[in-house]
Order: C-alpha cells, then sequence, then structure tokens
C-alpha cells in the first residue's frame, strides 16, 4: 500500500477560512480568547453539532470570550476541493503499488480527471448554491460512477415522490462515497463520514489500541486536521481547547488534537466533554489517557467548565472543581464539588452559533428515509425544550444517568426568546428540538407561542406516543411549524412494551400515529430487535404489526435497531431479571458503556438483522406490502400469529377522548362572515346563518341557529389564540349558559357542526 506518514509540510496549505458572521477584523487578523471551543472530524456534514454552540452561549452569559470551529466541515471542504484532490490523487499515485489495487480503485485513479473537475460544481450544488446542476446530475453522465452507483437504489422507485434535486443529492451523496472509499482503501484507513476511526473508540474497554494508533505518524486526515489546529490556535491564542466529543467517531481526532496542542503548546489548558464521555468514561482510569487531555467533564458542562477556567485563570484551587477528571501524581482523580449547583435551564444562555460556518455545510442524501434525508439534508438549529426525559422510565435507556435523570423543562416564552435570537443570528428557520422526548404540555404551550408571535419556523424533535397526542393537539402542531415526530415503538409487541415499561401498547401507537399523518405531520418510528426474552415469533409479528401500519397509512418511516446493552441501564445493572448473562464483569481502565452479553434462550438475532431491514425498505416504498412476512428472510422463519386486520381494527376503535371541564379551547384561525337567512318548513320560520371559515386550502361552511351563531362568533374572538388567556371547557359552557340559548350545552357542543371545526381551527387541547 502506501507509507501513512504526513507532516504538516506535507498537508494543504491552509489560508485563514473567511467566516460569513465573522466581523472583518475576526477574518483578517488575530483575535484573543479565553477559550477555543473545538468540534473535531467528523460529526455532521449538513449542520452544527451544538455542543460548542451550547457553551458558547452560556459563557457569553459570564462575559468569557470564546471561538468556536467544526473542524470537521473545515477539513471536508479542504479535502473534497479541486485543490485537495488534485493532491489526493497525487499522493496515491506516488506511493501505491499499482498491482495491488482492486479494479475499483485503477477505475477511480483513471477517472481522476473527471473528479478533480467535477467536484468544486458538487459541493456547491450540495451546499444550494450550483441548483441548476441538479438536472445534469440526474441525466447521468456527468458525475463518475464507482462502486457505490452499483448499490443505487433504483430511482424512480426511491426518489419518484420527490423530486430531481433530492434525487440529485443522492447521485451526489454516492460520489462522495466512492471518493471515501478511495481514501480509507488507498489513503487513510481510519476514514469516513461522521464516523472518522469510529472502530477505535467504539467499546474501547482498553486504552491500549488507541495509544498505539495515536503513536503511529499522522495520517493524511492527521496532517490536514494539525495545520487546521495550528492555524486556529495562533488566530485566537487560547487559554484553554475544549474538545467535544459526542460519539466515538470523533474520539480519535479529539486525541489527536490534543496531543499536537500538549506537545506544541504545552501551557494551554485541553479538556474534553460530550456524550461519549458521559456515557463511556465515567470509570476512566488510565493515566495515558491524559498525556492528550488535561481535563474531563461528565455530565452538563456550564458549572463544570465555568469552575475549570476558574481553576486555569488561578483564581480557585483544584478542590473547586465539578465533575471533572484530571491527573494528580500521576493518578486519575475525579473532584466533584456537590456543594456547586447546576445551573437551572433557564440560565444557560441561547445557543450562539457565530464563527461556524453555517453556510457551508453540505446536504447528503444517503438512503432514501424520509426522516433520514431529514437529519442529514437541510441546516438545522438546535434547541432543547426539556433537559432529561419526563418519562424516565425505558429498561433499556440509561436512567441513571444525569442527561435522562434530571427532567428540567423551559417554558414556552423563553423557547421562542431562543427561537427568535437564533434566527436574528443565523437566518435560520428551521429547528430540531433534541430532546429524550419532548413533553406534550411544552409542546403545546410552544405552538401557542409561536403563532402568537406570528413565527414563520419548521421544527421536528422525538416523541413518545403519548395518547395525549390528539387530533386536535396535531393540527396545533402543524399550525407552528411542526413538520415531523420520531419516536421509540421499539419492539411492536406488547409484552415487550411492558417489560420495557414503555407505558404504551402497539394500538395507542397506531392511533397516534393516525392523528399526526391526519395532521400532516410525518412519523417516524425508532424499532429495536433482539431485546431480552424476544422470541423469533415475536420479531415476525413485530414486522407485521409494522407493516399493517405502512399499509394503513399511519407511518411513513422506521428505521430497525438491535438491541445494545449498556452499563447504566436497568437491563444492564439487573441481567437476569431479564434473561441474558454478561460475558465479561471486568470493567476496563477507559470506556465503559455496552456490555457484550448472550440471550439465554438461544435466539440468534443477529439472523434476522438484514431481513428485517429489507423488508422495511420496502414498506417505506408501498412495496410488497402483500407479501407474507416469510419472503424477507432466507431461512425458515414463523409465521405471523397477528391478524391481518389488528391495525385497522384498532383504528376503527373510538377513541376515549373525553370533553373535560378543564380542556383548553383555543382558536388559531380566521374569524368567519356570518351570512343571516330564514329557514321554512311546514309553515314554520326561523332564522338562521351561515358561517363562512376561509382556509388556506378552501371555505368550510356550518349553519347554525342565528343566535347560536352570533355566540360562536363572539365566543371564536374570545378564546382566540392572540389572547394571553386560556379559556376552558367549563369557561365556554358558563358562557353558553349565560346567554340563554335555547340548546343544551352538551347537544349543542358535541354536534356534527361544532366537530367539524378543528379543521379550520376550533380546537380542544
Amino acid at each position: 500500500m502506501l507509507n501513512s506518514s504526513f507532516s504538516g509540510k506535507d498537508a494543504i496549505n491552509f489560508s485563514p477560512l473567511k467566516r460569513p458572521n465573522a466581523t472583518f477584523a475576526e477574518n483578517h487578523f488575530y483575535l484573543k480568547a479565553t477559550v477555543l471551543l473545538i468540534t473535531p472530524p467528523f460529526t455532521q456534514l449538513n449542520t452544527p453539532y451544538p455542543a460548542t454552540a451550547y457553551l458558547k452561549g452560556f459563557l457569553n452569559t459570564k462575559k468569557i470570550t470564546s471561538f468556536q470551529a467544526d473542524l470537521g466541515i473545515e477539513i471536508t471542504l479542504k479535502l473534497f476541493s479541486k485543490k485537495g484532490l488534485q493532491q489526493l490523487f497525487e499522493t496515491a499515485s506516488k506511493q501505491l503499488e499499482l498491482s495491488t489495487l482492486s479494479d475499483s480503485v485503477l477505475r477511480m485513479m483513471a477517472l481522476k480527471e473527471d473528479y478533480i473537475h467535477t467536484i468544486d460544481a458538487v459541493i456547491a450544488f450540495l451546499q444550494g448554491r450550483n441548483p441548476s446542476i441538479a438536472q445534469r446530475i440526474c441525466a447521468r453522465g456527468f458525475l463518475p460512477e464507482g462502486t457505490r452507483f452499483q448499490q443505487l437504489d433504483d430511482l424512480a422507485w426511491a426518489f419518484g415522490s420527490m423530486g430531481f434535486v433530492d434525487k440529485a443529492k443522492h447521485l451526489a451523496t454516492m460520489y462522495l462515497e466512492d471518493l471515501a472509499d478511495f481514501i480509507s482503501t488507498c489513503i487513510d484507513p481510519h476514514f469516513g463520514f461522521s464516523r472518522y476511526a469510529e472502530k477505535l473508540g467504539r467499546s474501547a474497554n482498553s486504552f491500549d489500541e488507541l495509544a498505539h494508533a495515536l503513536e503511529l505518524p499522522h495520517t493524511y486526515v492527521d496532517a490536514l486536521l494539525v495545520a487546521r489546529l495550528d492555524e486556529l490556535i495562533a488566530l485566537v491564542n487560547p487559554l484553554v481547547v475544549a474538545l467535544s466529543v459526542p460519539f466515538p467517531g470523533n474520539l480519535y481526532t479529539s486525541l489527536r488534537c490534543g496531543q499536537w496542542i500538549k506537545k506544541h503548546h504545552p501551557h494551554i489548558k485541553v479538556a474534553m466533554g460530550g456524550g461519549f464521555a458521559n456515557t463511556e468514561l465515567r470509570s476512566v482510569s488510565d493515566p495515558r489517557v491524559f498525556q492528550f487531555y488535561n481535563f474531563i467533564t461528565l455530565d452538563d458542562g456550564e458549572a463544570p467548565f465555568e469552575h475549570l477556567i476558574a481553576h486555569v485563570l488561578g483564581h480557585t484551587p483544584l478542590s473547586q472543581l465539578k465533575r471533572t477528571f484530571t491527573l494528580v501524581d500521576n493518578q486519575v482523580v475525579y473532584i466533584d464539588n456537590k456543594e456547586i449547583p447546576d445551573y437551572k435551564q433557564g440560565q444557560v444562555g441561547t445557543p450562539d452559533y457565530s464563527d461556524l460556518l453555517l453556510h457551508d455545510y453540505i446536504d447528503a442524501i444517503e438512503i432514501a428515509n424520509p426522516m433520514h434525508s431529514l437529519w442529514s439534508n437541510g441546516r438545522w438549529a438546535k434547541l432543547t425544550m426539556a433537559h432529561g426525559c419526563y418519562w424516565g422510565k425505558c429498561t433499556f435507556c440509561d436512567l441513571s444517568l444525569d442527561y435522562i435523570q434530571r427532567y428540567e423543562p423551559l417554558t414556552a416564552q423563553i423557547l421562542c426568546d431562543r427561537m427568535e435570537t437564533v434566527i436574528s443570528q443565523t437566518g435560520l428557520n428551521g429547528f430540531h428540538f433534541v430532546d429524550e422526548a419532548a413533553p406534550p404540555a411544552l409542546m403545546r404551550a410552544l405552538s401557542l407561542e409561536i403563532i402568537r408571535r406570528k413565527l414563520v419556523v419548521n421544527w421536528w424533535t422525538n416523541i413518545r406516543f403519548e395518547k395525549s397526542f390528539t387530533l386536535d393537539l396535531c393540527l396545533l402542531l402543524k399550525s407552528a411549524g411542526c413538520i415531523a415526530v420520531s419516536g421509540g415503538l421499539e419492539v411492536a409487541s406488547d409484552r415487550l412494551l411492558q417489560l420495557i415499561d414503555k407505558g404504551i401498547s402497539v394500538s395507542q401507537v397506531a392511533r397516534v400515529n393516525r392523528n399526526f399523518t391526519e395532521a400532516g405531520i410525518m412519523v417516524h418510528a425508532y424499532l429495536m430487535y433482539g431485546f431480552p426474552t424476544q422470541t423469533a415469533q415475536e420479531t415476525i409479528d413485530s414486522l407485521e404489526m409494522v407493516r399493517q401500519m405502512f399499509k394503513s397509512g399511519v407511518l411513513q418511516s422506521a428505521f430497525w435497531h438491535q438491541f445494545a446493552l449498556t452499563a447504566h441501564s436497568p437491563v444492564g445493572m439487573n441481567p437476569e431479571k431479564y434473561g441474558i448473562k454478561k460475558t465479561t464483569e471486568s470493567i476496563g481502565s477507559f470506556a465503559n458503556n455496552d456490555i457484550e452479553f448472550i440471550h439465554e434462550s438461544g435466539v440468534d438475532h443477529d439472523a434476522f438483522g438484514f431481513g428485517l431491514k429489507k423488508a422495511l425498505l420496502n414498506f417505506m416504498h408501498q412495496i410488497g406490502l402483500e407479501e407474507p412476512i416469510q419472503k424477507w428472510f432466507d431461512f425458515k422463519v414463523p409465521k405471523t400469529k397477528i391478524t391481518p386486520d389488528f391495525i385497522v381494527n384498532a383504528l376503527l376503535d373510538p377513541e376515549q377522548v373525553q370533553s373535560k371541564p378543564n380542556s383548553k379551547i383555543v382558536f388559531i384561525g380566521q374569524q368567519p362572515t356570518i351570512t343571516p337567512f330564514t329557514k321554512s318548513k311546514k309553515g314554520q320560520q326561523w332564522e338562521m346563518a351561515t358561517l363562512t371559515f376561509h382556509t388556506k386550502q378552501a371555505p368550510v361552511e356550518i349553519k347554525l341557529d342565528l343566535d347560536a351563531a352570533k355566540w360562536l362568533v363572539k365566543l371564536l374572538s374570545t378564546v382566540s389564540v392572540n389572547h394571553e388567556k386560556i379559556y376552558t371547557l367549563q369557561d365556554v359552557k358558563t358562557d353558553y349558559e349565560s346567554a340563554g340559548l335555547a340548546d343544551d350545552f352538551e347537544l349543542f357542543w358535541d354536534n356534527k357542526p361544532i366537530n367539524q371545526l378543528n379543521k379550520v381551527g376550533l380546537l380542544r387541547l
């Protein structure tokens, strides 16, 4: 192969990248900031991972200067450019032995000029700067096509309803994936979009493998990384560099950053935190880790990082650190001053996305999955409705950890203030609320506040499939800009949902999904297979439930995950209760979260993975919904025991949604016009009125007695969303009865004309 040693001199020469949200001085002169916040390669390419923006927003409230950079997108753009590919292919041609190369690599080498001359156009297209080239990409023949294109879905089948722009993004993504394969095969074996050296970080109970990799010379990407890091250090001149490590896929590069800083700038302190530390490094004890970091902080970073900075500045002793690992006398110690409180969510400030290259991120569509398209396609500012999970019971979840255990919601007013601040700062009006499970009551309050403020936003979030998501609530969410929700159906088996302590049933999920679907909100379901005690029969029955949901049109997107056992979950803490056995009891000196285990039932859950995913891919495109479930597997599986009309019957079962006296009544539509008329029947006449509601699609008319119509028009004005006061059903009943109207209130309110007014914005919440 090739010598994978690269120095900074070998790397592409970086000029300081101009930042669209920075001042002229920041783009052209040296800065001075106390903290440099870095997201090491690679997390996401379409939008910034939010951790540094969250922390920068908090530091702003403390008047601590900071500068942030997402090295993932910066390195990607340097690598995937005309100049970057020229150097890449030159390096490969000099150091590869052609006789050892595969046909696919030789083909890409032969087509290198086609790659070099198309790369800038493709990147500009994926950044939204070159939209007209979509048609040329879709026509084929413009982009060189490698092995990834051999696995390409039939585009008419996969994207028939999505348009040629998404088709072009999919083709362009395959083109980039071909180049990524070339890099990992020929230049840097660790390389992968959003998963750089992930294998080294995943389940690394021992630090040995990582330590060995870090002793080797810099890889090609390492050299690009430290070259940009060198520029940033010179630009910012920080006292502290904070590295955010949310995933195993950017652990290795964070260590490379720490290694380089401690060698070349030993006076700078290096801190590491993020999701990987919070779950995997809670018992780290290997002193070698602190050759790369000075500090590792756990859980919410605001209070720990504030006191860490105070310590670095010489204002406080080491004993004042909070939830922080460090090295003392060559021993790893954990310091957690319990007297230091955490900040309330309303105190941490608004995420600050300044410094980041917001207009340079690239959209990608790797697979034809609607929800995956949201994750990887488009710019989404990340916000959180509530810290922790309001349910906090699922037995596979890390319930003992702070990010799940400590539930603390924000107010709708604070959330809307933050949304307006982010819109003003970034120009983005798309939001991804990254909650474990967004609380329905807060979603309702937030939606009302969005409508009152007349914010034009799009947003999506994760939920539990609660029965409180009635059709009226879903209609409210839709009006406030909610475009999609994702939630855990997990194993679509009522027995296993009880064992998981999910608090839902399959029938309830189907009805909730129908409500979201009827409101025009896309539904994505997280699915799980291989949960402890799950039988082969239950796996097949779960797939049948999912098939019926797709066939009924109440589910639009889903993805299967295989169950993973984690140390901080109820199952991990009591495996024998769930019929599994840990294969090792030892605790490593580095990462400790994922636990290897065996099912005492003896079911080979691995065998089901391919068939489940193949079936799901077809179901999402309305293919094979009439086929028997056994079709999707290449081995004998049981026949389903689920009746073919189970979901249909669940949807026909009327929801027990009772109009409670404290139900909130809100009108979010346009005031109707009232047209009186006289109705005659058998010689009798009485005054009636037609109420015409003008919706965005079409007018809706209802006919009422004139007095009732006048009362209703007045009521709609009273309960308008534009008023701060929220009226209850009891308030409405009292007002109706005080008006002296003829009919009984319940008869009037629960009649067909009123019941259909949710379509025009009269909602019972």
